[in-house]
């Protein structure tokens, strides 16, 4: 039996939001099509379209915006298995936006869906015209006169897509969605959108701003894809052995909280390899703002004794913080079984915690070090010898040891 599609997430959606009604009927396509969630992936970017990812149980990918047609390409080429199913979403403006990704999947004519929610307008920054933003609609808004919006139907077709179509009216939606995914090679199907809060409100308004497109279609053959045997890129990196021991007896969750240059990616890379020297499966992952030289730097650290199927980390079991930056970053994640190590210039209120002068012994680029130091010198989860060589290895040894003030151990 299929199962369903849909997560029991609530729809991010504005209310009356002509997004809704689309993604209600991708789901009611696939499943009348005896897809299973994990036959399926949904490949999306930027935009409100962008947020159906919590949306599906299927696999899910999110790109960078007008990005996610160049995203699906690769994994419908990846895995090049006919039983599976790439589903691109794209709003009218990542459509516009990433124009050449859209020609070039229709050009190479990969198998792959791509669904426009066209609702005419940027809706998440404002309510800006978009390139697809019709002529009847910019009259409205006494906006373009003269410069007509792009036709992806007909660039689509004329690119070389297998299939093309514009759909305005929603009872089409579930019968046209399948017909898009059940072509072999790319399809490309517009479906209008109603935007309540900056556009056109009410569907019966939509009719007058926008015209549906008939089905065009190429008759080609989808690429076939050869692939050729070649070496691993781990191959020619050095393994880490088991060196050490480690108490952990299931699994530790750390969270890594700074300011930007202030070594927290560093330190946790270290943590993460002392663990593995450990016998530990471990993974790390790193966020930080785009200006990348300013404001927090946090790091996700998890060690475990089994596999890690799953990175997210809602509940750290230890939480080292250096810095107020990092500190407004992560505070709504301290809980009361979180071991917190924070430097004495903070200000927080937990019970189960420790704090040290990190900032003034390992300076600004080192207290994130010192204090994951302080914190594997006072407990037995991890060899205290097991970091010490893993510094001892990086290029920046000397600086990295005097952070820590154990430059005396040659």
């Amino acid at each position: 039996m299929t199962q369903n599609m849909l997560t029991e997430n609530k729809m991010p959606f504005c209310p009356g939001c002509g997004h809704k009604v689309a993604v209600n009927n991708i789901s009611k396509a696939l499943i009348e099509l005896g897809y299973d969630p994990f036959d399926v992936v949904i490949v999306s970017d930027i935009g409100c379209s962008g947020l159906v990812d919590p949306l599906f149980t299927t696999h899910t990918v999110h790109g960078l915006h007008g990005r996610s047609p160049a995203l699906g390409m690769g994994v419908s080429m990846g895995l090049a298995n006919k039983k599976k199913k790439v589903i691109v979403v794209q709003g009218d403006g990542g459509a516009t936006i990433g124009l050449q990704h859209l020609m070039e999947a229709a050009r190479r004519n990969v198998d792959i869906t791509l669904l426009v929610f066209n609702n005419l307008l940027y809706g998440m920054t404002g309510g800006q015209i978009s390139g697809l933003s019709t002529d009847k609609f910019k009259e409205l808004r006494h906006f373009e006169e003269g410069i007509p919006p792009f036709d992806i139907v007909k660039l689509a077709h004329q690119a070389g897509a297998a299939s093309s179509a514009r759909v305005i009216a929603p009872k089409n939606f579930n019968e046209s969605i399948k017909n898009a995914i059940q072509t072999t090679g790319f399809s490309v199907l517009e479906l209008a959108s109603v935007c309540p809060s900056y556009g056109v409100k009410k569907l019966k308004e939509l009719e007058d701003f926008a015209e549906e497109a008939a089905v065009l279609t190429n008759k080609r053959i989808s690429p076939t894809i050869e692939y050729t045997e070649t070496s691993s890129l781990f191959d020619s990196m050095k393994r880490i052995q088991h060196e050490f021991d480690s108490t952990i007896t299931d699994k530790m969750g750390f969270v890594l909280a700074g300011s930007a240059g202030g070594g927290v990616q560093s330190a946790a890379k270290l943590l993460a390899e002392a663990g593995m020297m450990s016998g530990l499966y471990v993974t790390m992952k790193g966020e930080y703002p785009v200006t990348v030289g300013t404001g927090f730097s946090v790091a996700e650290v998890i060690l475990s004794r089994r596999p890690i199927n799953y990175t997210g980390l809602e509940n750290p079991d230890v939480m080292i913080v250096v810095s107020n930056d990092g500190l407004q970053k992560v505070k709504n994640r301290i809980s009361n079984t979180t071991q917190l190590f924070f430097d004495d210039k903070l200000e927080i209120d937990s019970k189960n915690s420790t704090k040290g002068s990190f900032s003034k012994k390992g300076g600004k680029k080192g207290a994130a070090l010192n204090a994951l130091f302080s914190w594997v010198d006072s407990t037995d989860f991890l060899e205290r010898e097991a970091l010490l060589k893993v510094i001892r290895a990086h290029k920046h040894a000397d600086k990295l040891l005097g952070a820590i003030q154990v430059a005396v151990l040659n």
